[in-house]
């Protein structure tokens, strides 16, 4: 039979971006452990409003675990305490009733906090623009088998879309790197034969628009794969890392020809 749950939380209030925060502690009590975590906030919010209050302002959209916007660190751990799971998804029976619970927004410098516990995170956005493309005709039906995707390829592509570009990896790496989101949008493009003219161009684009943003660098402790909801793996930062060498030679060996006056190759 399911019960309700009296709760302490200290969540984190900002009024704007340059604005000081604070941590404000709020009573939660009677909340269903049937509810979800995001749940749990509206019925909060609703009672702030109630009283008169400023509601906690925070992220959402789909709630079922696919656009990654509930971007919030609760207890220290981005998107809560159970692996491979998004804020969204986390449901108040893993809690119990007198607990506190810590609610935060994503740090980073590349993402500054919009109000509350939503943040900026419009840096993936730029990243994307970056290189996140491939050249191909539209308009028309593409014809049948006109360019063959082998099993291996496209799994590959997939195991990197499952990104959602939550920020995650960002929120729990201790010098903010993006190389994770970075990685599996670049590696996803990549993986596929429709990526390959813009290959290099891509990953150039991509790792310049990250650092460029301000995120820090990759020390390789893996703290993002602990935290990536969807489990994307640290292989793709080394494949970046590889295609980002091979890159660079490729722009190193076209600059004479570039500087003459000649075309890519």
């Amino acid at each position: 039979m399911a019960s309700n749950l009296n709760l302490k939380l200290k969540i984190w209030r900002q009024p704007s971006t340059n604005a000081k925060g604070t941590f404000q502690d709020i009573d939660a009590n009677n909340i269903p452990e049937t509810a979800s975590f995001l749940e749990m906030l509206d019925i909060v919010n609703q009672r702030i409003m109630d009283g008169g209050g400023d509601p906690v302002a925070f992220d959402h959209d789909c709630r079922e675990g696919i656009c990654g916007t509930c971007s919030m660190v609760i207890n220290g751990i981005p998107h809560g305490p159970r692996r491979g799971t998004t804020a969204c998804q986390l449901h108040m029976r893993l809690f119990k009733s007198g607990d506190t619970i810590w609610i935060e927004p994503f740090r980073a410098k590349a993402f500054p906090v919009i109000k509350d516990l939503a943040v900026d995170r419009s840096a993936f956005d730029r990243i994307m623009v970056a290189g996140g493309f491939i050249s191909v005709r539209t308009g028309s039906a593409q014809d049948a088998n006109a360019l063959p995707i082998s099993k291996d390829d496209a799994d590959s592509a997939m195991d990197a879309a499952e990104c959602i570009g939550c920020g995650a990896c960002v929120a729990t790496c201790k010098n903010a790197s993006a190389m994770l989101f970075v990685s599996a949008k670049a590696g996803q493009l990549n993986s596929l034969p429709q990526g390959q003219p813009e290959k290099h161009r891509r990953v150039l684009g991509m790792v310049q628009a990250m650092d460029k943003s301000g995120f820090g660098n990759c020390t390789n402790q893996y703290e993002c794969e602990a935290a990536c909801p969807k489990g994307i793996s640290v292989r793709w930062i080394a494949k970046l890392n590889r295609d980002y060498a091979l890159a660079t030679v490729h722009e190193s060996l076209l600059a004479p020809a570039k500087g003459k006056g000649g075309g890519a190759a």
